[in-house]
C-alpha cells in the first residue's frame, strides 16, 4: 500500500504541472488583464507599461509561468489587483465552500445511497418508477431554476430560512443552498446506486449468502452494499472537486462569498492571479481526492490490493 500511494503521488506531480500550465495560458487569453484595471477608460500607455512591469506581465509568458508556480511551492499565489493577497482570499472564500460542499455531499449520501438501495432492491415496482421519474426531473431542470425556485419559495413566501446567506455562513444557514448544489449530483448518485444495486444483486455470491441462512439485513450491507458502493464512491470523490468549483451559481443566488463568488469575480475583472490560484488549489482537492476513492476501494472490496 505504502508503494502504491508514493507512486501515485508522483504521478500526480506531472498531472498537477499539466493542469496548472493549461490553465494559465486559458486563462491569459481571456483578455487584457490592464485593460480591465483601468475599467471603461483606457488606460495611457506610461500607467498600463508600470502595471505591467510591477505584475510581471511583460515578460514572456514561460517566464510568467515559471515565476508564479516558484512563489507558488513557497505558499505564494501572488496579489490580486486590488492589492489583496489571493491567500487573504482563499482564507476567507475556501472555509464558506468546503462547508456547503460537505453539506451537499452529506446530501448526497443520505439520500442518494439510500433512494438507490430502495429503489434498486425493489427495480420495476412503483416506488422505483416514481423515483426513477423524480431524478429525471431533477437532472433536466438547470441549477440555477432549482435555486431561484427554492429561494423564492422557502425564502421569500413561506419564511422558513433567509433569502440571502450571512458573511458567517454557519451549517444551518448552508442546508438549503447545499441541497440546490448537490441536487443534481443527488440524482445521479441515485441512480448509480439503484443499476449497481439491481445488477450485484442477481451475483453468486449474494446468492451464496442467501443459501447460507444469513439475515437479509447483513445480506444487503455486508455482501451487497459495500460491493456496490464502488461506482458510487468514485463518483462522489470526483465530485467533490467539481462541487466547489461549481458552486458559482449557487453562491451568486445565495450571496455566499466562498470560492465561486471569487472565480466570478475574478474573471468579471480579468484578475488572472485570483483566477489561477483558486483553481491551482481546485486541482489539488480533484487529485487528493481521486487518490482517496483509489484507496477507499481496498476498504469497500477485500479482493482489491495494492503492491
Amino acid at each position: 500500500m505504502g508503494r502504491y500511494v508514493v507512486r501515485r503521488l508522483l504521478q500526480m506531480i506531472p498531472v498537477f504541472l499539466g493542469a496548472t500550465l493549461l490553465i494559465f495560458l486559458m486563462v491569459n487569453v481571456m483578455g487584457d488583464p490592464i485593460a480591465g484595471l483601468c475599467g471603461e477608460r483606457q488606460c495611457d500607455p506610461a500607467t498600463a507599461a508600470q502595471l505591467r512591469r510591477e505584475f510581471g506581465l511583460d515578460k514572456p509568458l514561460w517566464q510568467q509561468y515559471a515565476t508564479y508556480m516558484g512563489h507558488v511551492f513557497t505558499g505564494d499565489f501572488g496579489t490580486a489587483f486590488n492589492g489583496q493577497n489571493v491567500t487573504e482570499l482563499m482564507a476567507t472564500a475556501f472555509p464558506v465552500t468546503i462547508r456547503l460542499t460537505v453539506v451537499a455531499i452529506l446530501f448526497e449520501i443520505a439520500i442518494g445511497i439510500a433512494l438507490g438501495v430502495v429503489t434498486g432492491l425493489r427495480r420495476g415496482r412503483p416506488v422505483d418508477t416514481t423515483v426513477l421519474l423524480v431524478t429525471l426531473v431533477v437532472i433536466s431542470v438547470p441549477t440555477f431554476v432549482t435555486g431561484l425556485l427554492l429561494q423564492l419559495l422557502l425564502g421569500v413566501e413561506w419564511r422558513w430560512v433567509r433569502p440571502s446567506v450571512s458573511p458567517d455562513a454557519g451549517f444551518g444557514e448552508l442546508i438549503v443552498p447545499g441541497l440546490v448544489l448537490a441536487s443534481v449530483s443527488l440524482a445521479y448518485v441515485t441512480r448509480l446506486t439503484r443499476t449497481s444495486i439491481a445488477e450485484n444483486k442477481r451475483s453468486d455470491y449474494v446468492r451464496t449468502a442467501i443459501a447460507k441462512g444469513l439475515p437479509r439485513r447483513r445480506v444487503i450491507t455486508r455482501h451487497l452494499l459495500r460491493n456496490s458502493l464502488i461506482p458510487v464512491v468514485t463518483f462522489i470523490g470526483t465530485d467533490i472537486g467539481a462541487l466547489m468549483g461549481g458552486a458559482i451559481v449557487t453562491e451568486r443566488i445565495f450571496n455566499i462569498h466562498g470560492v465561486g463568488y471569487q472565480l466570478y469575480q475574478g474573471i468579471l475583472r480579468q484578475n488572472t492571479q485570483t483566477v489561477v490560484g483558486f483553481v491551482t488549489v481546485l486541482v489539488l482537492v480533484f487529485l487528493v481526492a481521486n487518490l482517496l476513492v483509489d484507496l477507499l476501494y481496498a476498504v469497500l472490496d477485500p479482493r482489491i490490493r495494492y503492491a
